[in-house]
């Protein structure tokens, strides 16, 4: 067998996607990039083996007979491929725990925690997979999933790990260090945009029901960007508890008032009721769940100190502590803005 005759991956990968779903779009969307970069991957293995895999007709397709032949061959070769892979990486399997979860609590949530559970158990091979796109745990090489949404999940085991709420925060030297003292005084300050932070619900909350969401100003795609950026003095930020109570627990945020804007969504731990019985991920169910409560308590901590207090107590000192495997930090910087 000579293998210099075979195409390039990328392409087959792409003619194999875009002849499943007779849709140049929809395999750009399972294989995660553009329209164009399928159709050129596409017009280059046409060019290559000398035949025309699609007819077009506008901006829809549908095979040839002769790409609907080549597809059944590319198919079961790729399953092939896929199954060797498969069993191929059997043998370590047991050692490795992988983890789904959204690139924003992963990045704010999860690394800055993690370290205890690696320490705690070396037996196992920890992938964490920063992703938003969902699940699926009939094709996915994945244990568990850590999901933002409505826990409604069919065939999988679904728990409530986080509730989660919406509060201002910026930081503390935000506007020369005068920072609002009532939500009345957001009106005259840059209000940072997310897709997925709406301020409208928490205008509510907070009884500013006539004002309309922000439509002005940089529209941020990703939480932790968002956030970063009111770290960085650009504004205030609506922003999630689970993604700011590490960066006010270290004063590079100040949360702002003390009204909680409602969330249609939380954090759910999801698994297949198969995998829920093995021993990694009973471990790592374990883990998560109990920084969850250490989280909430220096979360409740900060909240009963009150409104321009500092949390100062060796209790609150040992929760902060736990937030971090990467330095101590700093008890004192726990503070809600009058």
């Amino acid at each position: 067998m000579e293998l210099r005759h075979l195409p390039p991956l990328n392409a087959i990968k792409a003619f194999e996607a875009a002849a499943r779903h007779e849709s140049f779009s929809r395999a750009a969307d399972e294989l995660f990039v553009t329209h164009g970069a399928v159709s050129h991957q596409i017009r280059a293995l046409e060019a290559e083996l000398g035949v025309s895999l699609f007819a077009r007709d506008g901006k829809r397709v549908r095979l040839t007979e002769t790409g609907r032949r080549y597809a059944s061959h590319v198919r079961t070769a790729l399953t092939a491929l896929s199954d060797a892979t498969r069993e191929i990486r059997a043998g370590d399997r047991e050692r490795r725990l992988v983890v789904s979860m959204l690139s924003s609590f992963a990045a704010r949530w999860v690394t800055p925690r993690i370290g205890s559970f690696i320490e705690a158990h070396p037996q196992w091979d920890l992938e964490l997979l920063s992703t938003n796109a969902l699940t699926d745990f009939a094709r996915d090489d994945v244990d568990v999933a850590i999901r933002f949404g409505y826990g409604k999940y069919a065939g999988l085991y679904s728990e409530l790990l986080l509730e989660e709420i919406f509060f201002p925060a910026c930081a503390p030297n935000f506007n020369g260090g005068k920072l609002p003292k009532t939500p009345a005084d957001l009106a005259n300050l840059p209000l940072l945009r997310s897709d997925d932070e709406l301020w409208r619900p928490w205008f509510d909350a907070a009884g500013l029901t006539d004002w309309p969401e922000p439509k002005r100003g940089v529209l941020y795609q990703d939480s932790s960007n968002l956030l970063q950026a009111a770290i960085d003095g650009q504004g205030i930020a609506l922003t999630r508890r689970s993604l700011a109570m590490h960066e006010i627990a270290a004063g590079r945020l100040v949360r702002l008032f003390d009204v909680d804007g409602p969330s249609p969504w939380q954090y759910y731990f999801i698994c297949t009721p198969q995998m829920l019985e093995t021993a990694r991920v009973k471990a790592f169910r374990d883990w998560v769940f109990g920084e969850v409560g250490r989280f909430k308590l220096l979360f409740d901590q900060v909240c009963e100190a009150g409104p321009a207090a500092r949390v100062a107590s060796k209790s609150a000192e040992d929760a902060a502590n736990a937030t971090s495997t990467g330095g101590t930090a700093n008890a004192n910087a726990l503070r809600v803005a009058p």
